[in-house]
């Protein structure tokens, strides 16, 4: 039962917030996309992006791979490498990025046990590394959004797999809101909005109409 003395207005251990997570980015690559087909990969792109840019509003550390990126996959699409300007691109041969050592040593050097996963394909380099940090005691978060599979069965049963296994099913906004999650919060506020009106679709086209007819402090 319920303490009603102990109940106080303070969030759950569980959201993410800028100071407990890390963002993995795990093969964003143009070979990776032409086999894509679990959905619209505009989308996915769109999705990948935002998720990027509202890393670095809140300063969470990212760590960028790719897989066999001069013999096979190409290079991490210039979209999402262009946000992180200078900033090192692990690649790797292991279709599990976490058994590349490099990856691993970049993941605990950001000291976060949260660790927010996006990448290409679902069913393989996402659920990959995901299963292998949850035995490891990490708590995982998948961008279902700003990732995909060869088709919406292998997509879907992926999740599905992870989901059973323990990781949390998340989308790009719903990480860019939870990071924010005070429209109080002004020094990232506009930073957000931004994000928002660029990658949030219809959400971001009733941003601009909320700041014309309101004014710049409409929030949400």
């Amino acid at each position: 039962m319920v303490n009603i003395d102990e109940v106080t207005a303070a969030p759950s251990p569980d959201l993410l917030t800028p100071d407990n997570c890390a963002v993995l980015f795990v093969d964003h690559q143009p070979q990776m996309f032409f086999g894509t087909g679990s959905g619209d990969r505009t989308a996915i792109i769109n999705a990948t992006v935002g998720l990027a840019k509202a890393a670095k509003v809140f300063d969470v550390p990212v760590v960028l791979s790719t897989v066999a990126a001069e013999s096979f996959s190409g290079p991490l699409m210039p979209q999402l490498a262009d946000v992180f300007p200078g900033q090192t691109i692990i690649d790797r041969s292991t279709m599990n990025a976490w058994e590349d050592e490099a990856f691993v040593e970049a993941v605990k050097a950001t000291g976060r046990r949260k660790l927010v996963i996006a990448g290409l394909w679902t069913e393989v380099c996402v659920v990959l590394p995901a299963l292998s940090a949850l035995a490891q005691d990490y708590e995982v978060y998948v961008v279902t959004d700003a990732s995909g599979g060869v088709s919406p069965q292998a997509h879907e049963h992926a999740v599905q797999r992870m989901v059973q296994a323990g990781v949390v099913p998340v989308t790009w906004v719903q990480v860019l809101l939870e990071l924010q999650r005070d429209w109080a919060r002004t020094d990232t506020y506009m930073p957000v909005m931004d994000v928002v009106k660029e990658h949030g679709g219809t959400y971001g086209l009733g941003v601009v109409y909320a700041q014309a007819v309101i004014g710049d402090h409409a929030a949400g």
